[in-house]
């Protein structure tokens, strides 16, 4: 056994790792409480996306009809051999909001592809990849919207967007619009849908064979361009959604992951220090 002047001194020494191991335990139970917290918010967040995807995928199969119809309006209407190049105005659609993965990044960086081949001027919706793409074509932006995409997208919001590039969008023959196709629920890819201008829709070779007034195709022209931003806004909203909910699934599993893991570091503290404690009333006991 210790002798008596050894034995203060370990006892203190014991104290003191007491004293430690209690504070380890209460830092890992704050940190155990506070991942409890993010899985229950990031679950929660997983049911609502659910539950408005129901609503977006429903929405985008309707948008989608007319989404055909307008790329079978475009396939007949195309120019052959144009003397000069066009001028092409890309506009990146997506959203505001954020938790939902690379579905900002992915627009992003298909609009560097396209931009690498075919430079032009930029128009976007969303301050997401705005943030993004305003570092890599500072000179290249024409117009930005905000604050579109927080619930199902509508026709009308479509239609402001469309006359704000019609107004402000500065001079373009072909407009190209980037963004994301939904595939699956559990997968998504960028696109690209081209819209050209009353000019070239003139020009077309399918549409000189009919006598038709300006008026005319200019309206239709319009409309298109409407309509296959709606088409854009209403499936990317869509893949976001999808993409949100994948993302937040995942959250949940590595959080409890670390619950898991947290846990077993807790308990396995707990009885180190039970541990210490027995071996001090032992170690007490056989002392007198």
């Amino acid at each position: 056994m210790f002798s008596r002047a050894v034995r203060p001194a370990v006892s203190v020494a014991r104290n003191a790792q007491q004293q430690q191991g209690m504070a380890t335990l209460r830092e890992i139970e704050q940190r155990l409480k506070s991942v409890k917290n993010i899985e229950k918010i990031t679950k929660s967040m997983k049911v609502v996306a659910s539950t408005k995807l129901t609503r977006a995928e429903k929405a985008m199969r309707e948008a989608k009809k007319y989404g055909a119809a307008n790329n079978e309006l475009f396939k007949n209407t195309q120019t052959e051999n144009p003397e000069e190049a066009p001028k092409i105005l890309y506009v990146g659609v997506s959203s505001d909001g954020g938790l939902c993965g690379g579905i900002h990044s992915s627009i992003t960086r298909a609009i560097k592809r396209e931009f690498a081949v075919n430079p032009g001027t930029l128009a976007v919706v969303g301050d997401k990849p705005k943030a993004q793409l305003s570092r890599a074509f500072p000179q290249a932006f024409k117009v930005s919207f905000n604050s579109v995409g927080k619930d199902v997208p509508t026709f009308s919001e479509a239609s402001a967007i469309a006359d704000e590039i019609l107004k402000n969008g500065g001079e373009w023959d072909e407009i190209k619009i980037v963004s994301n196709k939904y595939l699956s629920a559990i997968s998504y890819e960028s696109g690209v849908t081209s819209v050209i201008s009353a000019k070239a829709l003139q020009a077309a070779a399918g549409f000189q064979q009919y006598e038709m007034e300006e008026d005319v195709s200019k309206d239709l022209a319009e409309f298109a361009l409407a309509n296959a931003i709606y088409t854009a806004l209403v499936e990317g909203h869509a893949a976001e959604i999808s993409a949100r909910r994948t993302a937040m699934e995942n959250a949940s599993n590595n959080a409890l992951d670390m619950i898991g893991s947290l846990q077993l570091q807790y308990n396995r503290g707990r009885q180190a220090v039970i541990t210490n404690e027995l071996i001090d009333i032992i170690t007490g006991a056989s002392a007198l």
